[in-house]
């Protein structure tokens, strides 16, 4: 059953559009469907769901900033919580939980087609966007094209450890967007790991930029203009 209502963080009087509307799903026997609605005023033929890293959720600032930039653009957006994050509050993911965690994008998908659009799109951030990709390599009629953000290629340090090893096997659309001084990856491992992939593929390079694609080390989330480019290059991307 879904519920939904405006934000509580959303300014007296404001519109349910900048903050998203929290949402709920839960459905027997199926992992819940938790996190942020962010609807266009008019009907929309794109949408999209969003999910974050590893030691995050779904309120991280750089998908809080993109959704809002992709629904001003027309693009519902779901930015949704794993099921590993509902579980708890804090901390990674268990090794054992990615099955579950995949399960849990593959309900947000289905929860968001109802809503109407006719062209879903996945992404998220670090180890959602791992999950994400393995999600469509298995089943690449899932999604119409996808957005991985800050791709964790290996372990800081250790870049003989690749996550690469599904990318044989996308079949759908895939946009990267990167930084330059991100330790889980080097634009020329990106690029590397781009060949690997038989779909079609871009990357948005962000100069400076680290895992959480923000320059500098003490920037708390990425700069408006980041943003507006993964924004205007996926959409681009897609055609939309």
């Amino acid at each position: 059953m879904a519920h939904s209502h405006r934000s509580a963080d959303s300014p007296a009087g404001a519109t349910a559009l900048p903050a998203g509307e929290p949402l709920l799903d839960t459905a027997p026997g199926e992992p819940a469907v938790r996190g942020f609605l962010h609807r266009p005023p008019s009907a929309t033929s794109a949408g999209l769901v969003l999910t974050h890293g590893a030691g995050s959720d779904c309120n991280a600032p750089l998908l809080v900033a993109l959704a809002v930039a992709f629904v001003a653009r027309e693009v519902t957006v779901l930015r949704c919580d794993l099921p590993y994050r509902q579980a708890r509050r804090a901390g990674p993911p268990h090794p054992g939980s990615a099955a579950l965690d995949r399960a849990g994008l593959k309900r947000a998908v289905a929860v968001l087609r109802r809503l109407g659009p006719a062209r879903i799109f996945l992404g998220g951030q670090s180890y959602g966007g791992r999950q994400a990709s393995l999600l469509v390599a298995e089943e690449p009629q899932l999604a119409d094209a996808v957005v991985l953000l800050s791709y964790p290629l290996h372990p800081p340090g250790r870049p003989a450890q690749l996550r690469t090893a599904h990318f044989p096997r996308l079949r759908t659309p895939t946009l990267f967007a990167h930084g330059s001084v991100d330790p889980f990856g080097s634009l020329d491992e990106v690029e590397a790991a781009r060949r690997l992939v038989p779909a079609r593929t871009a990357l948005v390079a962000i100069d400076g930029a680290g895992h959480g694609l923000a320059r500098g080390t003490r920037a708390p989330r990425p700069a408006a203009g980041t943003v507006e480019r993964i924004v205007d290059g996926f959409l681009a991307f897609v055609g939309h």
